[in-house]
C-alpha cells in the first residue's frame, strides 16, 4: 500500500541516546514521539526508568510516558490499541512520526502487530506464581520444559516473567504457546524506518555504569524505598527497582545492588542488541 504516512522508529539499547536522536528528528520533521519504553509508562517510576528529562519533554510532544500507575493492569495488547489510535489521529497533522523505544515487543507491536493469546484465569495466575515463589526457577524451567519445549529451546531460560507467561498460556489453552506465535503480520498503513545508533559496546557499557551513578545521585534509593510495599506488582520487578529491594531487606548491600544494577542493565542491553538484528536498520553514527 502507498502512503505519504512515514514512522521513524529509533530503537537501540537503553543508555545510546535514543531520546536524544528522537527529538531532533521530531524537531527537523516538526512532529510529535510515541514511547514504546514499557518501563517509562509508569508514573511513580521516573528516576529508574530514566524518564527523560522536563525540558526534553517541554521541547516535543511525547505520547506514552508517565500514563499509567504500576497499579493499572495494562499490557502490550492494550498498548497497541492505543498507539495505533494515537498514530491514526496524529497522521492527520503529521506525514512523519517517531517512535522510540527499549522495549522490543512493543516496538513489535506497532510495527507488525502482536499474536493474540487467551485471557488467563487470575486464579491460574495466582497459583503459578505461588508455586514459582515457593519451588523457584529450576521447577519453572522444568514445567515449561514439558509443555512446550520449543519454546524452551529457543528462549532466554533465565527470563522468569517469559516462562511463567509460557505456562500460564499452556495451562489456559491446553495449546502450546508456540501454537499461538508466528501468526501473519499486519500490514500498517503507514511506511516504516527503522533508524538506530551504532556505538563501540565499551563505550555503551561505560555510560550504563555512570548513568546508574546517577541515578543514585539522583535519588533512585528514595524512591525504590517509597514503592516496596508494592515490590510484587509486575511493573516493578524490573532492573533497578528489584536490586534496590533486595538492598531494603538486608539481602545485599548497596554497594552490591548497585553493582548488580549495572550487570543487569548491561544484560538487558545485549539482549536490545541482539532484538535489532531481525529489523532492517538505518545507523547513525554516535
Amino acid at each position: 500500500m502507498k502512503t505519504t504516512n512515514r514512522l521513524l522508529v529509533i530503537y537501540g539499547p537503553t543508555g545510546v541516546g535514543k531520546t536524544s536522536l528522537a527529538i531532533q528528528f521530531a524537531l527537523q520533521y516538526k512532529t510529535e514521539i510515541i514511547s514504546a519504553d514499557s518501563r517509562q509508562f509508569f508514573k511513580e517510576m521516573k528516576i529508574g526508568t530514566a524518564v527523560p528529562e522536563h525540558e526534553e519533554l517541554k521541547s516535543v510532544n511525547h505520547h506514552f510516558i508517565q500514563h499509567k500507575s504500576i497499579h493499572d493492569n495494562y499490557n502490550v495488547g492494550m498498548f497497541e490499541q492505543e498507539a495505533i489510535s494515537k498514530i491514526k489521529q496524529l497522521f492527520k497533522y503529521h506525514d512523519t512520526l517517531v517512535m522510540v523505544g527499549g522495549s522490543g515487543l512493543y516496538v513489535d507491536a506497532i510495527c507488525n502487530g502482536i499474536d493474540r493469546f487467551p485471557e488467563i484465569d487470575q486464579n491460574l495466575r495466582n497459583d503459578l506464581r505461588q508455586k514459582f515463589e515457593k519451588y523457584g526457577l529450576q521447577w519453572l524451567q522444568e514445567e515449561v520444559k514439558k509443555v512446550d519445549p520449543i519454546f524452551y529451546t529457543n528462549s532466554d531460560v533465565n527470563n522468569y516473567q517469559r516462562l511463567l507467561r509460557c505456562l500460564e498460556v499452556c495451562k489456559q489453552s491446553s495449546k502450546s504457546f508456540s501454537s499461538f506465535k508466528n501468526k501473519q503480520k499486519k500490514i500498517r498503513p503507514f511506511e516504516i524506518e527503522y533508524i538506530s545508533i551504532k556505538m563501540d559496546r565499551e563505550k555503551l557499557y561505560k555510560r550504563i555504569n555512570d548513568r546508574v551513578d546517577f541515578m543514585m545521585e539522583k535519588g533512585l534509593l528514595q524512591e525504590a524505598e517509597s514503592l516496596i510495599k508494592f515490590q510484587n506488582l509486575n511493573a516493578l520487578k524490573t532492573v533497578g527497582y528489584s536490586e534496590i529491594f533486595q538492598y531494603l531487606k538486608n539481602d545485599i548491600s548497596l554497594e552490591r545492588a548497585i553493582e548488580l544494577i549495572k550487570q543487569n542493565t548491561r544484560r538487558y542491553a545485549k539482549r536490545q542488541m541482539t532484538w535489532l538484528k531481525r529489523y532492517s536498520i538505518k545507523w547513525v553514527k554516535n
